[in-house]
């Protein structure tokens, strides 16, 4: 039985590493960054791809990325990419490399604050509301403007606003996601335009996961964040 187990753990994480090699060397050509969304899979699953190659992770809840933070190697690069209350930001502020999850003014003065307390500037994605579900988070074009024009961003100094994320319908219907991620894009082309058309750390357009990133990839995604199809 115990043969069994290690046979059929052994096969998964060869999978895994399979899918990655593929996946990234696909991603690569395309000049898209490859998200490992590594939410509820145990650290000894994290280093098979680490150890393929894979630096940047990305976690949904913050006490699993903090758990998983001191168990792996100093050279992960951590992404935030779950919805964010305030009260978690001081935690994550000193390492995080990327949140894509700013939904509100509120959040980001909370994340420019714990910023320069930790010394650091801290990029992040501001994400935009695209779906049908009324269940997923996310600014409204209108808040997005609200929020860049006001004083209190043009203020913050600890914070770098380096693109859009968005998540589309969970649906088979692949036209709907397909204008979604036209959507998105179509965010971003504005964004850059109006308020960082001199900005070259602002290019990223985080969209696309297991079931859509071929779509979203076509749409003008530059990073995609991936789970299922890696940890099967």
């Amino acid at each position: 039985m115990l043969e069994k187990m290690f046979r059929e753990k052994r096969c998964a994480c060869t999978f895994a590493v399979m899918n990655y090699a593929e996946l990234a060397s696909r991603l690569t050509q395309n000049d898209v960054t490859l998200v490992a969304v590594s939410k509820t899979q145990p650290p000894a699953r994290l280093m098979e791809l680490y150890h393929a190659g894979q630096r940047i992770f990305g976690e949904n809840r913050v006490q699993e990325m903090l758990e998983k933070r001191v168990a792996l190697p100093d050279d992960i690069q951590w992404h935030l990419i779950g919805h964010l209350q305030t009260n978690k930001v001081k935690a994550v502020a000193p390492f995080v490399r990327m949140i894509h999850s700013v939904d509100s003014l509120h959040l980001l003065e909370e994340i420019d604050k714990q910023a320069q307390k930790a010394g650091r500037v801290i990029d992040c994605l501001l994400q935009f509301h695209i779906a049908q579900e009324e269940t997923k988070f996310g600014l409204s074009q209108s808040e997005a403007l609200e929020l860049l024009r006001s004083t209190a961003f043009q203020q913050m100094q600890h914070i770098r606003i380096c693109g859009v994320m968005g998540m589309a319908s969970f649906s088979d219907d692949l036209t709907l996601v397909r204008s979604e991620f036209k959507t998105l894009k179509n965010i971003f082309d504005r964004l850059k335009n109006d308020f960082f058309k001199d900005a070259p750390y602002f290019k990223d357009i985080s969209m696309g996961m297991s079931g859509d990133w071929e779509i979203a990839v076509e749409e003008g995604s530059t990073m995609v964040r991936i789970g299922s199809l890696l940890f099967q």
